[in-house]
């Protein structure tokens, strides 16, 4: 398969001695307005690539910070088509790459071959389903394939070596790291054994790694970024839009 955009991304940044930033924001939060604000704002600070989130009413994966402010969202009526819709208006004005992550309740109920079609047209790269088994996504995988979106899968500490092996067949654009045991949300220390978990991980997998939930300051990635091609943050950046109401010096910080 050949390298599509995302997997590209990161190539040329691992070429520029970088790493990605990919910032994750709920579709909509906090307001309809403020959410575009805020997306242009963090294209303009340097946003690699930017998780859009799928409000819904069970995430089980959220900690605390991303299930209130997705049920904010909710409560404002943000759907999977008002995400899509506005991306298609807005598209045209962004640089980075758009990731959908979400759960496969709203993505099933508006329909797998109607979500393919309708993300390209918004272009949306990839599209990250937290609760989608290995083994219930190839026909999935193949139709997002045909429309060139890639399904992004998740691995973390506890993902044996037989099953790495598995997804490393598969993956396409990135594989997301799942730094730690539980829902997300920034922690001040993360997992002793996430270091030797990232290192067997770069091993199997040809794609590039990107390490999420917890990360809550650059501080914290120092030990593990030679193993690492890609950054995620969502609880920590929420945090901040609800204090300070912008972007800016939270990207400062990652710069």
């Amino acid at each position: 398969m050949s390298v599509n955009s995302l997997e590209a991304l990161f190539i040329q940044k691992r070429q520029l001695g970088k790493k990605c930033l990919i910032p994750f924001l709920p579709g909509g939060y906090p307001d309809k307005k403020k959410f575009w604000e805020l997306l242009f704002s963090m294209d303009r600070c340097g946003a690699d690539i930017i998780e859009i989130g799928v409000p819904f009413s069970d995430p089980v994966a959220d900690g605390p910070v991303v299930e209130k402010a997705s049920n904010i969202c909710l409560e404002n009526n943000i759907s999977l088509s008002w995400i899509l819709d506005e991306l298609k208006s807005n598209r045209d004005k962004l640089n980075s790459e758009i990731v959908l992550m979400g759960y496969c309740n709203p993505f099933f109920k508006y329909g797998w071959e109607k979500l393919a079609k309708d993300a390209k047209k918004a272009g949306v790269s990839g599209i990250i389903v937290a609760d989608l088994p290995l083994e219930e996504s190839m026909d999935i995988r193949t139709l997002l394939t045909e429309h060139h979106i890639s399904l992004i899968y998740l691995i973390g500490l506890n993902t044996s070596l037989h099953r790495m092996e598995k997804y490393a067949k598969v993956a396409q654009g990135f594989v997301y790291f799942v730094s730690v045991l539980g829902t997300t949300g920034a922690r001040d220390n993360l997992p002793k054994e996430l270091q030797d978990k990232l290192i067997e991980a770069k091993k199997i997998f040809p794609k590039p790694l990107a390490i999420g939930f917890g990360i809550k300051s650059p501080s914290q990635t120092k030990e593990i970024e030679q193993w690492v091609d890609g950054i995620v943050f969502g609880s920590s950046l929420i945090e901040h839009i609800d204090r300070y109401k912008e972007v800016e010096t939270f990207f400062n910080n990652w710069k």
